[in-house]
């Protein structure tokens, strides 16, 4: 079975590996892009959140709380999503987890990124998913560029990056295509853009800035709520 990348608009994002099912910031009530609410979910593994913003953290705990799934977070946002109803036993090492660390879950190795934004509880994070098979999924989080990028791409080679565009909360459409470069992905994914009025509107300026900057990755794009099917890595 492939492993499946379904987009649910702005930087929510459901993977299914076939032994595994994963959301990555599940913001769906009050996202105006999602097609579906949370109570779609009916079945997870794993939850993971990148930073604590209510458009990331979004339905977090319902979904943990319902389904069981183990909440994967850094020191801090985890206490507060503790606090606020995940029990810690569904916690990741209980307490949360920290940038540069790594688990596994279900077949897919997890590790914390940094990212450069700001949150209410914890830090900002990104996470690097490698998904049975070898097949690696770079989720940037809310985040600018920063060059240390390049550094993930020596460490791992990116099958796909998910990196923001919206520009004015992240990295604008030039900013992520130049992100590329660094990260020596394989293909890119643009998150976060078309939700709300101040963001970018459309792909069209990162098309033109990833011809520039990253010739070689090759854009993907999807429909909302369209399952897509990834290539073997």
């Amino acid at each position: 079975m492939p492993n499946i990348l379904t987009w649910y608009g702005h930087s929510n994002f459901r993977i299914d590996t076939g032994s595994a099912t994963l959301l990555v910031d599940p913001f769906f009530e009050g996202n105006p892009t999602a097609p579906v609410g949370a109570a779609s979910v009916t079945a997870c593994d794993a939850v993971l959140v990148t930073h604590d913003h209510g458009d990331h953290v979004g339905s977090a705990v319902d979904i943990c709380t319902r389904t069981g799934a183990t909440l994967v977070a850094i020191v801090g946002t985890a206490a507060r999503l503790r606090q606020a109803g995940v029990p810690a036993a569904q916690i990741i090492g209980g307490i949360g987890m920290n940038i540069g660390g790594s688990t596994e879950i279900a077949g897919v190795r997890v590790t914390m990124t940094q990212a450069f934004h700001s949150s209410e509880s914890g830090a900002p994070t990104g996470y690097i998913l490698t998904l049975p098979g070898g097949y690696t999924i770079y989720h940037a989080g809310d985040t600018g560029i920063f060059a240390s990028m390049a550094l993930w791409g020596q460490l791992h080679a990116i099958d796909l990056a998910l990196l923001p565009i919206g520009g004015f909360f992240t990295m604008d459409p030039r900013q992520a295509a130049l992100a590329c470069q660094l990260l020596r992905c394989k293909a890119v994914l643009p998150m976060h853009w078309g939700t709300f009025p101040v963001l970018e509107k459309n792909t069209a300026a990162f098309t033109a800035a990833l011809a520039e900057f990253a010739p070689g990755t090759r854009l993907v794009q999807t429909a909302i709520g369209q399952p897509l099917a990834l290539p073997p890595a």
